[in-house]
């Protein structure tokens, strides 16, 4: 049991550390959504935040991985989307970040697509 609060307490920060980054290059409408009670889901939580341009997009999934590099020393374990700077994923294997063009947040709608998650907005 302990081992588990342990795992859960390790998770918690990297979500934290991850939100952090986002915010410190003002990323828009930071949402959490916690995937533990979603049947299908293969991960524990999704954060995504939006980015206005491609220039700040980089700078958000930079800041994330320097974020949680600094406290944590994990390395995301797959990342995608540098080169286009539309979506970018950092996978962390129980949490994912996706740092989004406005446009394509909207068109991938990832809160509606796994809308029976809970849902935790942040500023």
């Amino acid at each position: 049991m302990k081992q588990k609060k342990s795992k859960e307490v390790e998770i918690k920060n990297l979500c934290d550390l991850i939100i952090k980054g986002m915010q410190e290059k003002k990323a828009q409408d930071i949402v959490l959504l916690d995937m533990r009670k979603v049947p299908t889901a293969i991960v524990d939580y999704f954060i995504i935040c939006t980015g206005t341009s491609d220039t700040q997009i980089d700078a958000i999934a930079d800041s994330i991985e320097e974020e949680v590099y600094k406290n944590l020393k994990e390395l995301p374990w797959h990342k995608e989307g540098k080169q286009n700077k539309e979506w970018i994923l950092l996978d962390y294997v129980d949490v994912v970040a996706h740092v989004f063009k406005k446009s394509k947040r909207e068109f991938y709608a990832l809160e509606e697509l796994w809308g029976d998650a809970q849902l935790q907005r942040f500023s």
